[in-house]
């Protein structure tokens, strides 16, 4: 992958580019930081935009909570040197005046704004009238209606370019990750929105660098749009975030390293071979809709057998039979645990409801 930039490079030409690759670190800290971090970024050739946080939002108090406005001359900077356009964060309306004033490329509105909708109307609201692209993190917690919104927010208030950045969601009993990458949250808002480009945060999801390539590999084999990974000069010794950020030359290193994949080619003979296999899982799937829908009629007869007899709709040891039953038979055909517990998950709820629809009739 061969990335270059020069200063006259519009913003639009950039934010269209697949894939776009943002870097830089998780906080300004110094004029000299920045402006270096830039300089060995836009070096390696493989960087389309330059991001750096001037406000961040900290989850406890006594944190390094940014820089603040005086970082932006530095950011400035940092473009007139190497070209690079640049992004930041906001969260306030202030926030968005202090970045517009400065010519701040592009914005980003973070998961803790994303979570508050009234946040969100405030950042759109100082947005009214600006021709800026605006990119709309995930909120922190699972809740695609709340990103939903977000977007509509920012879209009713005039802006065109409107993107998506997946950072991950919190999530009780998450121990691989920062912040539990949820794919199938991700998944479902880009099926929503097939236009809208949307690019991968592996810096937040993973939390440390060592299984950042793992995260950026599958974002990229799920088609994500690119990539924005956190850079610094001196990771160790960064104010904020330190475990999830690798200098320049190592994110070249990872970049090259990825293997980039392409949505279609060209060819009649993989199309043929493609749609053949695609119509046999969908008659597969006929034939599991139809196994589940048998499945369902002999759950209302269960539901009619316990209402006669005022027996209750959950029976906790009839549950775990099932599911252990699953692991065990599941495993002999390559199913994952993970997968069976989600899917029987669906299958129960599913027979309750046409339980409890039975003898509630």
């Amino acid at each position: 992958m061969e990335q270059t930039m020069n200063a006259n490079t519009n913003i639009n030409e950039v934010f269209s580019k697949r894939p776009l690759i943002i870097s830089g670190p998780c906080s300004a800290e110094t004029e000299q930081q920045v402006v270096e971090t830039a300089t060995r970024l836009a070096k390696t050739g493989k960087i389309d935009m330059l991001r750096a946080g001037i406000w961040k939002p900290r989850t406890r108090p006594g944190s390094f909570e940014g820089i603040g406005t005086k970082g932006l001359p530095w950011l400035q900077q940092a473009k007139k040197i190497t070209g690079l356009p640049v992004a930041i964060e906001v969260a306030t309306g202030k926030q968005v005046e202090d970045a517009l004033h400065f010519d701040i490329d592009v914005l980003w509105i973070g998961a803790r704004t994303t979570v508050n909708p009234f946040s969100v109307q405030e950042v759109a609201d100082a947005l009214r009238g600006a021709n800026v692209p605006v990119l709309i993190k995930n909120p922190i917690n699972p809740d695609l209606e709340l990103w939903t919104g977000a977007v509509e927010r920012v879209a009713k208030a005039g802006i065109k370019q409107i993107g998506l950045i997946h950072r991950g969601f919190s999530s009780y009993g998450n121990t691989e990750y920062r912040n539990a990458p949820m794919w199938h949250l991700a998944i479902e808002m880009k099926r929503r929105n097939p236009e809208m480009m949307i690019i991968n945060d592996p810096s937040h999801i993973c939390g440390r660098r060592d299984i950042l390539l793992d995260v950026a590999q599958k974002a990229i084999d799920l088609d994500f749009d690119g990539l924005m990974i956190e850079s610094h000069i001196d990771p160790d010794n960064a104010w904020s975030d330190a475990k999830q950020q690798v200098t320049p030359e190592k994110l070249a290193e990872m970049l090259d390293t990825i293997i980039w994949r392409k949505e279609d080619i060209n060819s009649e003979e993989f199309h043929a071979a493609l749609e053949k296999l695609r119509q046999q899982i969908n008659h597969l799937d006929d034939e599991l809709l139809q196994l589940l829908g048998q499945r369902m009629k002999i759950a209302d007869k269960i539901g009619e057998f316990k209402r006669n007899n005022n027996i209750t709709i959950l029976q906790t040891n009839r549950w775990n039979e099932i599911l252990q039953r699953a692991f065990k038979e599941g495993g002999k055909v390559g199913l994952s645990k993970e997968f069976i517990t989600k899917y029987f998950d669906a299958v129960h709820m599913e027979s309750i409801n046409h339980q409890n629809a039975i003898m509630n009739s």
